[in-house]
């Protein structure tokens, strides 16, 4: 299909918080943004907030970003996809149900992990994904054109996209986020029940309390849905905590301190070496990889790429004017172009790589 990219109209389904954030940030950057919400109270209170132009959906938008509940998300995001001509997308985050329901190469599954305390369209942030991981699922039947225009815009609004095959996005967000929520969940119950018996508890919270149990003050009303789309994974990530949790204990009924201090040193280590998030490249490379006209190129390139550790800069699809075949354009990091290359090569693909500085 041919995108006007040109046209820079957007719709927003869902006035929220992340919906909203998404309509200040885009319309900041020149966009014209129609927005919907279940209740027009709140699509209200976005247009008066500057998160929107207009209450309505533009059919002729070139983009959708459906920022509904999760179990809400396929019906609201099939509805747009038939009365719009453009790429749609999702905030959602569980992505392998929602991808599996909706279907249709013009949608493309995302998850911005990004977040706020506030809630509602009232915490809105235009600056809310600036340095966020944004990440993009898509599979065989995807369109590379609106894969590549949702991956240009989300890039444009701060974010670090990246590439993942729906189900591994549900396994990972399970260990990175889900259980996460689920473990402050926890640990600030156990401190208000403590806090009924002995008052000054809560005031002595320290800063590490407080930094590990911030993501429970975050909307309590889209976990459930979450949690329903996402269980298998989940409970396998409880399962592994509670043994964590089940062996630190008896180090410490041990009082082993040289077992203990090797489980507090490792979990430094980790913590130390979590990947800094980079949304400007200083020296990137270009692979131009020579594709046949087929369904999954996309998704097998970009995907590749996550799996490698390799971020993307930027990725274009080039078609040919003779025959079924074009060219993936992407641009990444200078540093671990070469293992990409040679993951492509793998794959069966033929990428020439050069350097752009």
């Amino acid at each position: 299909m041919n995108l006007d990219l040109s046209r820079r109209h957007a719709n927003i389904v869902g006035c929220g918080l992340i919906g909203g954030s998404i309509g200040l940030a885009l319309r900041a950057r020149g966009w014209h943004v129609s927005g919907t919400d279940l209740d027009p109270a709140v699509a209200g209170r976005a247009l008066e907030l500057g998160a929107l132009d207009s209450i309505g959906s533009d059919p002729d938008a070139t983009i959708t970003f459906v920022a509904a509940p999760v179990g809400a998300i396929p019906a609201l995001a099939k509805a747009s996809l038939d009365t719009t001509q453009g790429a749609v997308t999702d905030v959602g985050g569980v992505k392998a149900g929602i991808v599996g329901a909706v279907g249709g190469g013009r949608f493309i599954g995302g998850h911005p992990m990004a977040g706020s305390e506030q809630l509602g369209v009232d915490g809105a942030d235009p600056d809310l994904f600036q340095g966020a991981v944004w990440v993009l699922t898509p599979v065989a039947h995807t369109d590379p054109e609106c894969y590549a225009l949702v991956r240009s815009v989300v890039s444009d609004l701060g974010a670090e996209v990246i590439a993942l095959a729906p189900e591994r996005h549900d396994d990972l967000v399970a260990v990175v986020s889900h259980v996460p929520h689920l473990t402050a969940t926890a640990m600030m119950r156990l401190a208000a029940a403590r806090a009924e018996e002995h008052q000054p508890l809560l005031r002595l919270a320290a800063g590490g309390f407080r930094d590990m149990t911030r993501i429970a003050a975050g909307s309590p009303s889209i976990w459930p849905d979450i949690c329903a789309e996402n269980r298998d994974a989940i409970c396998t990530v409880i399962d592994s905590l509670i043994a964590s949790l089940g062996e630190l204990r008896d180090t410490v009924a041990r009082s082993d301190r040289d077992g203990l201090l090797h489980a507090l040193t490792e979990a430094q280590a980790a913590r130390r070496n979590l990947p800094s998030r980079v949304s400007d490249l200083s020296e990137v490379a270009e692979l131009r990889v020579p594709v046949a006209d087929r369904v999954g190129v996309i998704a097998e390139v970009t995907t590749l790429a996550t799996e490698l550790g390799v971020n993307i800069a930027d990725v274009d699809l080039a078609h040919s004017s003779e025959g079924d075949a074009g060219v993936v354009v992407v641009l990444v990091d200078s540093s671990k172009a070469e293992a990409f290359r040679e993951g492509l090569v793998e794959l069966g693909y033929r990428p020439a790589l050069r350097s752009l500085e």
